[in-house]
């Protein structure tokens, strides 16, 4: 009887977690809320830690105790560590990282279960052995793809997509092995070896699956391998039998998997397109009808730029992957504030796939305090591009191509953008012409209203609040 009190009231605890759990992931939709949303998740994850604990299936032996304590204590030394000290510029590869930690996790869980029941001659059901294979199967890609994802984003390895002969045919035959290892763990032999096997071969698939892979789609890789570690954390709830695992990985899964559709969605492109086209590598492009003859551009200095940002009604700033290399989001409130004071309206646009990693802007901007109201999704801003004075680009190159639209040669073709275009003058800060993630030349830069103000981000910007404060 007690014993069914305490299971019913660890399922209470485990109910209220899922719940709470829900809430704060909800709140994380919106920059405004997203902070409150963390803490809320982390709560919950607290109440579920704790309901863990008095589980019957708990050992309470002093070497669990003293695991669980020093790995808790690590844990928390290293995320509050890397939290306080990486850099917004770092945060995606500190995301792939973390995510790529997690899938692993689910893949050792399950082993060691396995291996802990096959030891004791415990039965284990067909529905068992083939949950375990898949959870060692998912997890392990998402261990490996995400550590050449972070390794990429942290340019230990070339952004470009890395190929090799017959790359094909190999990936085909380890994803064969693979599925063969899964069959025969799950219907014939239940050997330790089997697993460790399907290990091996699925962290390679990972490898592989993601080298060939451009810098330009790692966005899209990040959300793809952080669902892959939901349906492994809840693969390995089933097994373990630990309801809020599967909750809480069923979340990250579902939620992991909606967003890389979003992504794929916004990139106009199929999931299939980005894991096997090699987009992102660097292509050369020619210059005007491909003649080989460059194309004029119009550059600027920082106080004719500010002038006409100065006198102007409306102002929306563009931001890209370059303002948080040149970690100049305080700057770029500096001079919205600037402006704003002098009755000019400044609104953000955000495209969903500007950065590195999903919202990556908007947090960088909720870090520099900007006002949340300021900030628009593309389909929210993108027909007020034709009444702005001023696009003022910071750091944006593909996202902002019009080659998108107009270009089916491109790569982007058909892409949503952002049509800086439209207004009526467009100020672009670049430290080069160099070309984005795609590897192509931005049209953008080249039309009659645009104006290139080249230079460090941080330093143009400063610059121009400065002239805007003269102007």
């Amino acid at each position: 009887m007690i014993t069914d009190a305490r299971s019913a009231t660890i399922d209470i605890f485990y109910l209220i977690s899922a719940v709470i759990f829900i809430f704060g992931l909800k709140r994380l939709s919106s920059p405004a809320t997203a902070r409150s949303g963390n803490q809320i998740a982390a709560v919950a994850m607290g109440i579920a830690l704790i309901a863990t604990l008095f589980d019957r299936s708990f050992r309470w032996h002093p070497i669990n105790i003293a695991i669980l304590i020093v790995g808790s204590a690590l844990g928390a030394l290293v995320g509050i560590y890397f939290a306080r000290t990486v850099q917004m510029t770092a945060m995606p590869q500190m995301v792939a990282l973390f995510n790529g930690m997690g899938g692993g996790t689910a893949a050792l869980v399950e082993i060691a279960h396995f291996t802990e029941l096959t030891r004791s001659g415990a039965h284990i059901n067909s529905g068992e052995a083939l949950a375990t294979a898949l959870g060692i199967f998912i997890g392990s890609i998402s261990f490996s793809g995400s550590m050449i994802a972070f390794a990429k984003l942290q340019e230990l390895l070339s952004g470009r997509p890395i190929r090799y002969p017959a790359q094909s045919v190999v990936n085909g035959v380890i994803f064969i092995a693979s599925l063969a290892f899964i069959i025969i763990l799950a219907a014939f032999d239940q050997s330790n070896v089997w697993t460790w096997s399907l290990l091996a071969v699925a962290l390679i698939l990972g490898i592989t699956t993601v080298l060939p892979i451009g810098g330009a789609d790692m966005p899209v890789v990040i959300a793809l391998l952080n669902s892959c570690t939901g349906i492994a954390a809840a693969l390995t709830g089933f097994v373990v039998h630990n309801q809020i695992l599967v909750v809480a990985g069923a979340l990250v899964g579902a939620s992991g998997a909606l967003l890389t559709l979003l992504m794929s969605r916004a990139m106009n492109r199929s999931i299939a397109n980005v894991l096997f086209s090699g987009f992102g590598s660097v292509t050369t492009s020619a210059g005007a009808g491909g003649d080989g003859e460059a194309k004029p551009i119009r550059e600027t200095t920082a106080d004719d730029a500010a002038v006409a940002m100065a006198y102007a009604n409306e102002v929306i700033i563009v931001p890209g992957y370059g303002l948080a290399v040149a970690q100049a989001q305080h700057q770029i409130r500096e001079l919205s504030e600037e402006l704003e004071e002098r009755g000019v309206t400044v609104k953000y646009a955000i495209h969903p796939v500007a950065g590195r990693m999903p919202g990556h802007m908007n947090v960088l901007l909720a870090e520099a305090n900007v006002p949340y109201d300021e900030l628009f999704e593309m389909e929210q801003i993108n027909d007020e591009f034709q009444q702005a004075d001023v696009a003022l680009v910071v750091g944006a190159n593909d996202v902002v191509n019009p080659a998108a639209r107009s270009d089916q040669s491109s790569p982007i073709y058909g892409m949503p953008i952002l049509n800086v275009d439209k207004a009526n003058t467009v100020i672009v800060l670049k430290r080069s012409m160099r070309p984005g993630f795609a590897g192509i030349e931005n049209e953008l830069f080249h039309e009659p209203n645009t104006l290139m103000l080249f230079g460090d981000a941080k330093d143009s910007l400063m610059k121009l609040t400065a002239a805007v404060k003269e102007s």
